[in-house]
């Protein structure tokens, strides 16, 4: 039941539907484990339960491997679910070299290694699951002018490979824009006048509405002179700055629910959740410890599709039936 005095909300589940493998060790090429898609039967139940549609952002890996390509096909074939493509360049051929920390991020490749490893993608995406992949995203996040260009090229319309309030060595989401929108050619990370690839951002905030100060804040109690005095500990535990990812395997519950309401607060249109297919077996990431990490992520996504559902009028969707939302109310002026 739609409740007027609620906001309208769209609520995205994406899944890096990947390999699993000792995150601190080298990057896997051949032979890559896949044994957590076999949870993903167990999972999709637990979704179609709660009317959640998921995203499937699915590597190379995943496609190649026979038994996993079905697993998923029996979702995608239902229509209950969305397969879109996430290059891992490591174990995604064709190969040039070995994938050192540098190379493992999609946006250091020479255009011309993106392209070819992104037509493989998309030739066994479609053979495996009879589908041309509409949504995008880079492993290990970051998007630059070459790979919008070529998600543009290659017929896609959805990307969300923009990791808001992060930033590394070799990419800076900082300044990225929140709310899902148009990027810019030249830079992905501002708004720009292209009509072909829309940015849906995964959420992530802090746990006071005001994003624009906390972020500072932020950046001043986490810079190498401040940071001897540890005040980012501080922060945390005293609760008055957390920086929060809407993800069960890297956030309490507790927060995520804080992050919801803030989110709703700034009058985001879009919900994102998202997590990693690996953390749905035990001990497979650096994420989670413990036992039983399918049946914690679960719960958690439950209580958090309960606490939305409090505060808002929820729409379940996937990535791309949310981007076709958005436009058609950019279109009447909606958004």
């Amino acid at each position: 039941m739609v409740t007027q005095d609620k906001p309208d909300v769209l609520f995205v589940l994406s899944i890096d539907t990947e390999e699993e493998w000792d995150w601190s060790g080298p990057f896997p090429k051949n032979d890559c484990s896949v044994e957590n898609i076999q949870q993903l039967p167990k999972f999709q139940a637990f979704c179609e339960a709660h009317n959640i549609r998921p995203t499937y952002f699915v590597d190379y890996a995943v496609a190649a491997n026979h038994e996993s390509a079905n697993t998923l096909k029996t979702f995608s074939n239902s229509n209950q679910c969305e397969i879109g493509a996430h290059l891992h360049p490591w174990c995604n051929p064709p190969y040039f070299g070995k994938s050192g920390e540098k190379e493992s991020h999609v946006i250091n490749l020479p255009a011309s290694q993106i392209e070819e490893k992104l037509d493989a993608l998309i030739t066994i995406l479609n053979k495996q699951f009879d589908v041309i992949p509409n949504s995008f995203r880079t492993g290990r996040w970051g998007i630059d002018s070459k790979v919008l260009q070529l998600l543009v090229k290659k017929g896609f319309q959805v990307d969300s490979s923009v990791y808001p309030f992060y930033k590394n060595e070799y990419f800076n989401c900082e300044k990225s824009l929140l709310k899902p929108y148009w990027p810019d050619y030249d830079d992905p990370i501002e708004r720009g006048a292209q009509r072909n690839v829309i940015e849906i951002p995964v959420t992530v905030g802090f746990n006071r509405k005001n994003y624009s100060a906390m972020i500072k804040i932020h950046n001043i109690i986490t810079h190498s002179l401040i940071s001897q005095l540890r005040l980012t500990g501080i922060f945390w535990h005293t609760r008055l700055l957390r920086k929060l990812y809407l993800s069960p395997e890297s956030t309490s519950t507790k927060d995520m629910q804080t992050l919801i309401d803030s989110t709703l607060s700034n009058h985001h249109p879009v919900i994102h959740m998202y997590f990693h297919s690996s953390s749905l077996i035990d001990g497979a990431t650096g994420f989670m410890q413990g036992k039983n990490t399918h049946d914690i992520i679960c719960n958690s996504i439950k209580h958090i599709i309960d606490h939305t559902q409090k505060k808002a009028n929820v729409r379940f969707c996937t990535i791309s039936e949310a981007a076709s939302i958005l436009k058609q109310r950019e279109n009447n002026s909606e958004y």
